[in-house]
């Protein structure tokens, strides 16, 4: 196995479209694990470690710019109220080491159905901004996943960076594991509350040949929902969209849990989180307005590098 090691953005492009079956290796707690297991060999690693772009993130208007190399505990630390979803999500992630090592980004390249990013990333409509010695491209995130660990990119092509609407509205994440902690996900959901569009956001994990939305759920919620007098949550309304959702799945079993129970699950935790969120939103929280007044968490820089 070859180990490459660029020292630039173009390098590590040119490096790709020389050895496309080069697999890229960032904080390595995927890649590693299925070496270490056995379960794959690469052909070559492409270490994207050494590229300092790639360890920024950046606000461009409404959209947090997300490298590729930021990992999960800087997420968490330093853009947590402007991506409360995406935060919520990365705190489940493995054991501290992880976080501190673990990337959005690598989780995307992984494509696994239990990835705990996908949901929140399908929740807030969020862009995978890939890269080749052809040009750059951005995928929906809708658009990324093709199959069971099979994603959208080229082979000769890189993520570069995701791209991440800051919250505008209350965002939540949930997730049932066979313990409370360093588990991968039995099933997961996400929901985003986009209330100056009065529209719902859904991405549901590990409960699919890939992550997806629960559209009939969305555009159920977003009709009954009182955006304008913010009355409480009908309990048939956040009932009906818990059977929407657990309706988008299509699980099956496995050693985690069965497909049964995953249907059941789902439905509980997409009925509790709209709840979560409807009264966040009742109460009038503003996701971006805390981030601007926060201190002391790096949450209201407009840059982050490592």
């Amino acid at each position: 196995m070859d180990f490459l090691r660029p020292r630039t953005w173009a390098e590590a492009l040119d490096l790709k479209a020389a050895r496309p079956e080069a697999t890229p290796i960032q904080g390595g707690t995927d890649v590693m694990v299925e070496i270490n297991l056995d379960k794959g060999r690469p052909a070559a690693l492409l270490d994207l470690t050494p590229i300092p772009e790639l360890t920024e993130w950046s606000r461009e208007g409404d959209v947090i710019r997300l490298g590729a190399g930021v990992t999960y505990s800087r997420l968490i630390g330093e853009l947590g109220a402007r991506l409360p979803g995406l935060a919520q999500a990365s705190r489940t992630v493995g054991s501290p080491q992880i976080r501190n090592r673990g990337t959005v980004a690598g989780n995307l390249g992984a494509a696994s159905p239990a990835g705990d990013s996908h949901p929140p990333l399908l929740a807030c409509d969020a862009v995978v901004e890939a890269e080749s010695v052809r040009g750059a491209r951005l995928i929906p995130i809708g658009e990324f996943y093709t199959g069971v660990k099979r994603n959208a990119l080229a082979p000769d092509e890189l993520i570069r960076a995701v791209r991440v609407p800051v919250a505008r509205g209350p965002q939540y994440f949930s997730k049932i594991g066979t313990r409370n902690a360093m588990v991968i996900a039995v099933c997961s959901f996400s929901i985003a509350l986009h209330a100056a569009e009065r529209r719902v956001g859904t991405g549901v994990g590990s409960a699919a040949p890939t992550p997806r939305r629960a559209v009939a759920a969305e555009e159920f919620a977003a009709a009954r929902l009182d955006w304008q007098g913010r009355s409480p949550l009908d309990p048939d309304v956040a009932g009906r969209f818990g059977e929407l959702v657990a309706g988008a799945a299509a699980p099956i079993d496995d050693v985690r849990g069965r497909a049964a129970y995953r249907t059941h699950a789902l439905a509980v935790l997409a009925r509790r989180a709209l709840g979560w969120a409807w009264a966040d939103f009742r109460a009038g929280t503003d996701a971006d307005s805390s981030a601007d007044s926060s201190a002391g968490s790096g949450a209201g820089d407009d840059r982050g590098s490592a």
